[in-house]
Order: structure tokens, then sequence, then C-alpha cells
């Protein structure tokens, strides 16, 4: 990998030198596992969001939430990176994104994959040694404060993460300037349709348990839904021949305790760890009943509608 001015240190990103976690896991009994601060004025909302991933981190990569690994791979098929190029895979989870691009860019390409979430650094890191992949760089890293040079990546992507972050817009502009001119920059969010009727149920009953106020916001997720949204966040950046197309990547669920492991092994396991252990069995016992009128014969339809917005940097 070639030096570049204010980069991290290029290799295999090891505990030891990796950079201190920015928010901590914090551990309690009582009412929860997960202790989530209160909103305050100002408060980054990521301070939130970063343990509940840390600990999701050894369940995400679970059968029931197999349209990461499918949307990543029809993420990088469409985008076709030429081998040898520089790929930035922004909030790269446990790096379903990151592998696939690897394949694609070659030996002599370069894979950087940034997240605020050490727990999925782990994961991924776990899979680089396994595999033996030499081409992919980890860094903890906020994806509004780039630590890489202008005009220094073919491509920018983002699967499923820039709606976590308080300033999209600023997010945006922060990736075009990291990218080369006539290089893309691409991010997949999820339709409005995405994970409903369930969805709607769970938060019901999140409201009905005192989880949630009925004025709550919409879950991150919900943030960009409508792709004329999407398409507008990438031409107010600056990027030009903006894209957006949508496409279906549900399945069937064998039942509702596979819709369960989604809810627990992903971010909405940060409202259920809020119930105090005997009124978490009940609000699972509960809502389960729920989901298990819509199982069909052929199982548990789960809706992933996927919007994919990508735009070049003239």
């Amino acid at each position: 990998m070639e030096p570049y001015p204010g980069s991290p240190s290029p290799g295999p990103l090891a505990a030891a030198s990796r950079p201190a976690a920015q928010w901590d896991v914090c551990c309690a009994g009582g009412r929860s596992d997960i202790i989530l601060p209160m909103n305050k004025p100002q408060e980054d909302p990521r301070q939130r969001v970063i343990p509940v991933f840390n600990i999701v981190a050894a369940g995400y990569d679970d059968a029931a939430l197999r349209f990461f690994p499918f949307c990543a791979d029809r993420l990088i098929a469409r985008l076709n990176p030429a081998p040898g190029t520089k790929l930035l895979d922004i909030a790269t989870g446990t790096g379903v994104v990151a592998l696939a691009a690897a394949q694609a860019v070659g030996a002599r390409g370069r894979v950087m994959a940034i997240d605020l979430a050490e727990g999925m650094l782990d994961r991924l890191q776990e899979k680089i040694v396994k595999f033996g992949i030499g081409n992919i760089d980890l860094h903890v890293m906020d994806a509004q404060k780039l630590d890489f040079r202008r005009d220094y990546f073919d491509y920018v992507v983002c699967s499923f993460g820039i709606f976590f972050l308080p300033d999209m817009s600023a997010a945006m502009k922060e990736w075009m300037r990291v990218v080369k001119p006539g290089g893309r920059v691409v991010f997949t969010t999820f339709g409005k349709s995405a994970f409903q009727p369930m969805m709607e149920l769970f938060i019901r009953g999140l409201q009905r348990h005192g989880v949630l106020s009925p004025d709550e916001d919409s879950p991150a997720g919900m943030r960009l839904t409508d792709p004329a949204h999407c398409r507008e966040l990438m031409e107010s950046a600056g990027l030009q021949q903006v894209e957006v197309t949508t496409e279906q990547l549900g399945y069937h669920l064998k039942d509702e305790s596979q819709w369960w492991d989604v809810l627990w092994n992903s971010g909405t396991r940060g409202w259920i760890e809020q119930l105090p252990p005997a009124q978490r069995e009940l609000f699972k016992t509960e809502h389960l009943a729920e989901i298990h009128s819509q199982v069909g014969e052929q199982g548990l339809w789960l809706d992933v509608e996927v919007h994919v917005a990508g735009g070049t940097k003239p």
C-alpha cells in the first residue's frame, strides 16, 4: 500500500496497536446488560449505537441476517471494481462488503474497512486470518472525519450505515473528498416496506412496555426510505450521474423464532436490552405470538426492500 499523509498505519489491525474505542460497553446487573445514556443536548447518537453493535457482533453473521451478504455480493458485482484499485468500505461491520471487494480488486488492489465498533472489526479480523486475506486493512475511524487524503480512493462504499450518522450531508461531502475524480460513491439503505409488518408490531410492543414513546423517532434504518432523499443527498454533495435503484432482497425465515434472531443480533437489541430480564421474556412471548400469525406454508416472509444509490465525482 502506498503511503499517504495523515493516514493510519497500514497492515492488519492488531489489538495492541488499534486505537481505543471512543465509547465503552457498560455492563451492570438489574435493568439491562447495556447501559444506554439518556439523550443530552448535542449528544452524538452513536454514543448509544456503538456499544450495542459491539455486543451483537458475535451474532451479526447469523443466517437470519443473510440479506447483508446478499446485498454485499450484488453491490460489488454492480460496482465491478477494477483489479488494482482502492476501495473504502465505511461502517464495514463484520466485513461482508470488504471481503467481496477484496476478491474483486485482487492482490494489487487494497480495501480499507472502517468502523467505530471494535467488536465488529474483531470479527472481520478473524475472517482475514482464517482465509489468509492480505489486501484488507482495518481501522477504527469516524465516517464523518476520515483520516485519508483527498482524491485517494477509486470507490467509497457504505452498506446500511449512512443512516446512523448524525449529519448525512456532511458525511457525503467527506466521502466525496477522498474519492478520485471519476471515482464512484455508493451507499445502500432500506426501503419503506423493509421488515414490515413485523417491525411495526415490534415497535408497538416496545411502546406498550414503556421502552419507546408514541412520539419517538423512527428507527435509524428508516431515515432514508425515500429514493428521492437518497438522490438529493448525493447531488447536493456535488456527485454527478446519480442513480438510485430499488431491489427486493427478501426471503422466507423458517418461523417467528428466526425473526427474533434478526432482532436480537442487530441494532434493535439495544431496545430489547432496556427491559429487565423478566419483562424481556414477557415481551418476547407476546411479540412472537403476534408474529406467529404471519407464518405461512413457506415460512415467515422477511421483506428486505433495498435502495442502492450511486454517483460519480466530476
